[in-house]
C-alpha cells in the first residue's frame, strides 16, 4: 500500500489519484487511524475531507447499534453533528484553495458558463464511493455471511464502480474545462444553522 502521495494543485487536479488517495486513506486508517502523508494545502483538505466521512460512517453504524444505551446513542449523534461541521468546512476550503491558486491565473473566467456544482462537492461524493465500495469489498469476504450476501454485494459493487467511475471522468472534463476557460464555479457556503447557538431556537431560547 502506497502512502506517498504526490502533489495535488489546481493544475494537477486529477480525479484518477483522488480516487486513489480515498482508497489508500480508508485501508490505511482501518489499521492506523493516525496515518497521514498530505504535503500541501489542498491535499490537506482533501485529506481532512475523507477523514470526516471515514468518520461519519463508523458514527452512523454506532448510532443505529439498538443494543447501546441512550446516552451512548446522543453521544453518537453529537459527535455526528460536529464532524458533519467539519466535513462542510473542508468542502469549502478545498474550493477555497482551488479558486485562489486560479486566481493566479485570472480563472476562472468570469465570462464562462457557471456549473452548479463545485469541485469540493464532487470531491465529497468520491469520498463517500470509496467508503461504499470499501465496505461492500468487506461484506464479499465476510465469513459466515447468509446465503447469496457475497453475490448480493458483488452486484452492488459492481454499481458503486460504474458511478465512481462515471463520477471521477465527470470531475476531469469538468476541470479541464474551467482551466481552458470554458466554465467557472463559485464558492457556496453551507451556512449550517443547527450547531450554531445564536441560529439554532431550541439553543438560545434557552
Amino acid at each position: 500500500m502506497n502512502m506517498m502521495f504526490g502533489m495535488v494543485s489546481a493544475a494537477h487536479l486529477n480525479a484518477v489519484h483522488i480516487v486513489e488517495f480515498f482508497d489508500d486513506w480508508t485501508a490505511c486508517w482501518h489499521l492506523d487511524p493516525a496515518v497521514s502523508a498530505s504535503v500541501t494545502s489542498l491535499h490537506r483538505a482533501i485529506e481532512a475531507l475523507h477523514r470526516a466521512n471515514f468518520e461519519l460512517w463508523h458514527l452512523e453504524d454506532q448510532a443505529r447499534d439498538r443494543q447501546a444505551g441512550d446516552a451512548a446513542i446522543a453521544a453518537a449523534k453529537r459527535t455526528i453533528d460536529t464532524v458533519n461541521q467539519t466535513r462542510n468546512d473542508s468542502i469549502e476550503l478545498c474550493d477555497t484553495l482551488l479558486l485562489d491558486e486560479l486566481a493566479e491565473h485570472n480563472l476562472p473566467n468570469p465570462q464562462a458558463e457557471l456549473h452548479s456544482e463545485t469541485p469540493g462537492q464532487i470531491l465529497d461524493r468520491l469520498s463517500i464511493l470509496a467508503l461504499k465500495r470499501y465496505h461492500t469489498l468487506d461484506e464479499i469476504e465476510r465469513t459466515g455471511a447468509p446465503p447469496g450476501h457475497g453475490a448480493r454485494n458483488r452486484e452492488r459493487l459492481a454499481v458503486l464502480q460504474a458511478q465512481r467511475d462515471d463520477l471521477a471522468e465527470c470531475l476531469d472534463r469538468f476541470w479541464q474545462r474551467v482551466l481552458r476557460g470554458e466554465l467557472r464555479f463559485q464558492l457556496y457556503r453551507q451556512l449550517k444553522m443547527y450547531n450554531d447557538p445564536d441560529l439554532n431556537p431550541v439553543l438560545y431560547r434557552k
